[in-house]
């Protein structure tokens, strides 16, 4: 597994200086999403938002990009931006999708805040030839240290909220989700941990980037 890790990650980085990269400024971590997704595919953006990388995606990368977002305010801001996008919940509404309906399926900084993280990461796999899935690492080095010396739930960059209004309600490590696509016989085809600006780092095996990364970042696919 850690061999195997390093080569995906090594695989990434390779990959992360494209044109697509060094084009028009968004989130960094979204623009190492973008630079994952083939120009002209069809694309399922869940948890939208304003449609940041929606945007960048349909413009830059000349996909035919739709989106989910949960919030009215998110739907208004796609729409008003002339994009594709409606109101649903990654929890209820991505079991009407079809088998392979999309090219690729995103799910951005959003899996932990579904109810059923689970049966989510199925549905993913099920509707896009691949799918893309970030989300905050509660494995990384400084969540450890403020839990076991201060003894109180953690605020970092990636996880701002206060225990009693974070919408954060699975939250999970890096190693928690490469055990969950074992599970769900998901392969993992490039994998990435970042840091705290939004920027891959180079580990050596899913253990390190556990303790380093701030976020993971992971390509995946059904097996067939």
């Amino acid at each position: 597994m850690t061999a195997k890790y390093v080569t995906l990650i090594e695989r990434t980085m390779a990959a992360i200086d494209t044109p697509a990269a060094r084009g028009p400024r968004i989130r960094v971590d979204l623009q190492l999403i973008a630079d994952m997704v083939a120009p002209g595919s069809r694309v399922l953006d869940v948890g939208c938002g304003d449609g940041a990388l929606l945007d960048y995606l349909v413009h830059f990368k000349q996909v035919d990009g739709r989106g989910i977002e949960l919030s009215q305010a998110g739907v208004n801001a796609c729409v008003a931006a002339g994009l594709s996008a409606i109101q649903g919940d990654a929890d209820t509404d991505l079991a009407d999708y079809p088998d392979n309906a999309f090219d690729y399926v995103i799910l951005s900084q959003t899996l932990q805040a579904t109810r059923d993280p689970r049966k989510v990461l199925e549905n993913l796999v099920r509707i896009g030839k691949r799918a893309i899935v970030s989300f905050p690492n509660f494995g990384h080095w400084r969540v450890r240290w403020y839990l076991g010396w201060v003894g109180r739930m953690p605020e970092t960059a990636a996880l701002p909220d206060r225990w009693y209004n974070t919408p954060n309600i699975h939250l999970c490590t890096i190693s928690d989700f490469v055990g969950l696509c074992k599970e769900l016989d998901v392969e993992i085809e490039k994998a990435l941990a970042i840091d705290d600006k939004g920027k891959a780092i180079r580990v050596f095996g899913h253990w390190l980037a556990n303790l380093v990364g701030e976020q993971g970042m992971f390509l995946l696919r059904q097996r067939d």
